[in-house]
């Protein structure tokens, strides 16, 4: 009689608790379309006379999928005065054939190609910028990932908001154009989930506190101020390390409302799995308890348990209609309406499968420090560096 009070007991506790992760997911969702119509609702004003010369930094190493097309996009910009820098490691690397041919056929541009084997740290994408930004003429630096691709008024949009002194890091989201149905859901992830947590995120008015490895633009002076691109040389979230830091310098992190997009390559399903659970240790690392706190953004996930746990009650039954509704409506205001994502509008049907899939990698991302970084096995220490075995030979190629 006992066991059984128990039990029941038990069982009361848990469907309490599914009701109300329920709960806090669909209120989440309804932030999330909040934080997206009020973001994009009203453009970020651009001031055409304010156009300092920048530096673009462009770390490359291999091919990514047309090359050429995303890192042209940089060269035709509408703005007077820009430098772009390419910093590649190997000599023998495919993609500085790609750089040279850009070089000449956008001849009337500033454009170097930088190629140094300099290690400043474990990430070798850091030493690829470093060793880039030794060679900046210009006062305000501009980052972006190789395989990010822009339109002309990128650098004209993207560098407003440093008009307003306190603000030291400019970054931006991403729309992904996708190549074969697993990058496809990759990108309705990204999209729908991601890029809606980055927006509820940005709804206090201190705004965020990390930044984009599509876009980061961050003055010298702040650079200097964090220990320079020696600061996050052993980062594997360099991109969140170069956000974070200058906000415990003083300054504030502005979330551009200028998309770039992302040329997302089609990989097996295995590869995919291995590195979104290693982006989920790293995002574990570098925000513990933001990374615990998800949990209550699974309303697909925990509606369904919520339905198993009640033997498919009409309570069950209305809990996941409201929040697979809710989070469709999220996705498509986010995805669609907001970040113009042709992959969501396309497949939105795929979201709560998505959610399933990215729930799981979740729970998995809470189990060991491991990663597989393109064929090399490294560990993540507490605070997110990156730690070569001792045993091994590394030779770390850079992520995007």
């Amino acid at each position: 009689m006992l066991a059984s009070t128990f039990l029941t007991n038990i069982h009361m506790i848990i469907i309490d608790f599914f009701i109300i992760l329920c709960i806090t997911s669909v209120l989440f969702y309804c932030c999330a379309i909040y934080a997206a119509i009020t973001f994009f609702g009203v453009p970020q004003p651009i001031d055409r006379e304010f156009h300092p010369p920048v530096s673009i930094l462009k770390p490359i190493c291999g091919l990514d999928s047309d090359s050429y097309e995303n890192l042209a996009s940089f060269c035709q910009q509408d703005y007077p005065k820009y430098q772009i820098i390419f910093g590649v490691r190997n000599s023998q690397d495919p993609c500085i054939e790609v750089v040279e041919k850009i070089i000449h056929n956008f001849s009337d541009l500033d454009i170097l190609l930088i190629v140094s084997d300099r290690l400043i740290g474990t990430n070798l994408k850091v030493s690829n910028l470093a060793n880039a930004a030794d060679k900046a003429k210009y006062e305000i630096l501009v980052l972006a990932d190789s395989d990010i691709r822009v339109g002309s008024d990128y650098l004209q949009r993207v560098i407003q908001p440093l008009q307003d002194k306190s603000v030291g890091v400019v970054t931006c989201m991403y729309r992904s154009l996708t190549q074969g149905w697993i990058s496809t859901l990759e990108a309705i992830t990204t999209t729908t989930e991601f890029h809606a947590g980055v927006l509820v995120s940005n709804i206090p008015a201190n705004g965020i506190k990390y930044a984009f490895g599509s876009t980061i633009v961050i003055p010298k002076k702040v650079l200097e101020a964090i220990g320079g691109f020696e600061a996050i040389a052993d980062y594997l979230a360099d991109d969140f390390q170069l956000g974070y830091l200058p906000v415990q310098a003083g300054y504030k992190v502005v979330l551009s409302d200028y998309i770039v997009e992302h040329v997302q390559i089609s990989n097996n399903l295995a590869q995919v799995i291995k590195r979104q659970i290693r982006w989920a240790r790293c995002k574990r690392v570098s925000r513990p308890w933001g990374y615990l706190g998800l949990i209550f953004t699974y309303g697909v996930v925990t509606s369904l348990l919520l339905l198993i746990a009640t033997d498919g009650s009409i309570l069950g039954w209305v809990a996941l209609c409201i929040c697979w509704v809710t989070r469709l409506v999220m996705a498509w205001v986010v995805g669609t309406i907001s970040l113009k994502d042709p992959t969501v509008k396309k497949f939105l049907w795929l979201v709560p499968g998505c959610d399933l899939l990215s729930f799981a990698i979740w729970c998995f991302g809470f189990i060991g420090n491991n990663i597989e970084w393109r064929g090399q096995q490294l560990k993540l220490t507490k605070d997110g560096k990156l730690l070569v075995p001792e045993d091994r030979s590394y030779e770390l190629s850079i992520i995007n």
